[in-house]
């Protein structure tokens, strides 16, 4: 299959880290169709960074905790032409220790990372099975391996999804469709910025300073590409050693 005729749906990719994906995967050639529900905005200024360097990029808008609303819009992007590969990188925090975690919270941080991971991959897998072409990945956390204190939600959701990435990775791979985990530690950007000294970031990493959503973007492209083909329900940390 050439590279050109490929597309790709990143959802959350209006975030540090969902941006350089989008811009990763649009340097290797995919139509990157960049997912936003609440940043709207922020996911029209990556397609227009996109586009200027040459990309192809466009914005696809909708709540993926919403069941309907999702198969709504996929449908639509499937009518347009085939979408080959899913970067599932959205994800929300909402922390707090668990004995005074609202269910709210419990189920907000759930419903983004892993229904909203169902919602988005399941009206895409018979279309990849068709296809004989797919590729899967979902962006985790490096606390779905090592538990983060008042982040027993996001851990969870997280972890969650090693497993259903395995599981799927078993059953699609002989239809020429892999499902693969990345999975970050401490990547600078602007949720992580004010949250840590560089004192605790030499603490806590082995490699001394945190990530860059480039890094990150670099994992992810790989296991979209035909270099990957092999690599199926694996978990690649991206952490400096912290795992």
């Amino acid at each position: 299959m050439n590279d050109l005729t490929r597309r790709v749906l990143v959802t959350g990719g209006s975030g540090d880290i969902g941006g350089a994906i989008c811009a990763a995967l649009a340097r290797d050639g995919w139509q990157v169709i960049v997912h936003a529900h609440a940043n709207r905005d922020r996911a029209a200024d990556v397609v227009s960074r996109i586009r200027e360097a040459g990309g192809a990029a466009e914005v696809a808008a909708f709540d993926l905790t919403d069941a309907v609303a999702t198969r709504a819009a996929i449908d639509e992007l499937l009518q347009a032409a085939p979408v080959h590969a899913l970067v599932h990188n959205a994800g929300v925090h909402d922390d707090a220790p668990l004995a005074g975690m609202g269910e709210e919270q419990w189920r907000r941080v759930i419903d983004v990372s892993l229904h909203g991971f169902f919602h988005a991959v399941q009206p895409l897998l018979l279309p990849m099975a068709r296809a004989k072409f797919g590729r899967i990945v979902a962006v985790s956390s490096v606390a779905a391996t090592l538990g983060n204190r008042g982040q027993v939600n996001y851990a969870a959701a997280k972890s969650a999804l090693h497993g259903a990435v395995k599981s799927l990775a078993r059953e699609m791979a002989s239809r020429g469709i892999t499902a693969n985990v990345v999975a970050p530690g401490i990547i600078a950007g602007r949720l992580t910025e004010t949250l840590f000294t560089p004192d605790q970031i030499k603490a806590m990493i082995p490699a001394g300073r945190t990530g860059t959503p480039a890094e990150v973007a670099a994992a992810a492209a790989f296991l979209c590409s035909d270099a990957a083909s092999y690599v199926n329900g694996q978990v690649l940390g991206v952490n400096g050693g912290m795992a």
